[in-house]
């Protein structure tokens, strides 16, 4: 095991994709962003300039190029930057990447990977912080792969790589920083296989992404008080370790579903409702949901922490669970 930050994971999870494959491309340079850590993707620009291509913003034109080369047999990491802009291409991701397998009697396969940037980052506002997880959960054909761990990120980019489906590979930038023990060398961890992050017996949370890290700071704060909270990262949300939930939910009999999406139609909400359906008579007191409220993101700093999923709401909200 190393240590790595979660930025160097991925990167390296990057590095070892188009080191082994030469029909790995990168469409888009930055991956990380414009984060202080940008600067090592310079390993992999150095390593595969003539497989790297830095096109102009449009991301109507970077999606369509990437679906097309996956057709034809590349295999292509497109990097949206931005969540929000993934926007401007839905047509090529959600209608035709999604789609073209169906369609085509299973004659095309369309290996690429969208990857993009999600959630509240702090003075993003309304047009640069969007988490359309679960806008593409809606779109079938699309695999989503929502990573929380410096191990996670580089196993799940493999995986992603590897995958003959389109796959949307969504990071959170406040997680670039976060330090954990990564394997050496190459590995992959599979898609629909959720992790038990944290055991306990008297609550379960779900939750994704960012979030996972702010449930675990809430399990460890409440086990002071003798609660202990059980932590499921399902990692991917399709496909998704429905099992591996319900088998916690039955253990503990209560949920708090945690997400950074919307509370109407999101992410949180699907959980939700996927235990409320088979798990019902598990249950020791009604579902709970930490989410982002249906208003747009306001530029306001005191504003967005206000709509934020925060340590101290789901501390809050597992104790409304116990009651």
């Amino acid at each position: 095991m190393t240590e790595m930050n979660y930025a160097e994971a991925l990167v390296d999870g990057l590095y070892i994709s188009m080191d082994s494959d030469p029909r790995v491309s990168l469409i888009g340079r930055y991956v990380l962003g414009l984060s202080p850590l940008r600067f090592l993707m310079e390993r992999v620009r150095d390593a595969f300039e003539d497989r790297i291509l830095d096109p102009p913003v449009s991301e109507a034109g970077i999606a369509s190029l990437g679906v097309g080369a996956a057709m034809a047999g590349a295999r292509p990491f497109v990097d949206i930057a931005t969540a929000s802009f993934v926007f401007e291409a839905w047509p090529q991701v959600v209608n035709e990447a999604a789609n073209a397998y169906h369609m085509s009697g299973g004659q095309f396969t369309v290996p690429v990977v969208f990857h993009m940037l999600h959630g509240l980052r702090g003075g993003g506002s309304a047009q640069h912080s969007h988490s359309p997880q679960a806008m593409l959960w809606n779109c079938p054909g699309l695999e989503i792969v929502l990573p929380s761990s410096p191990r996670d990120v580089k196993g799940l980019i493999r995986t992603a790589v590897k995958s003959n489906n389109p796959t949307i590979f969504i990071d959170h930038s406040k997680l670039f920083t976060l330090k954990g023990d990564v394997p050496e060398g190459d590995y992959e961890i599979p898609f629909g296989q959720a992790e038990i992050k944290r055991e306990g017996g008297d609550v379960t949370v779900v939750a994704t992404s960012l979030l996972v890290q702010k449930a675990l700071e809430a399990a460890n704060a409440l086990s002071k008080e003798g609660i202990e909270v059980e932590v499921v990262d399902p990692r991917t949300i399709v496909p998704l370790d429905k099992e591996a939930i319900l088998r916690s939910v039955a253990k503990t009999g209560r949920l708090v579903v945690v997400d950074e999406c919307n509370l109407s139609c999101g992410v949180a909400s699907e959980i939700a409702a996927i235990v409320a359906e088979h798990a019902f008579g598990s249950l020791k007191a009604p579902i709970l949901r930490v989410a982002r409220p249906d208003v747009p993101v306001p530029f306001s700093a005191p504003l967005e922490e206000y709509i934020t999923p925060t340590t101290e709401k789901i501390t809050a909200a597992v104790r409304r669970g116990l009651g």
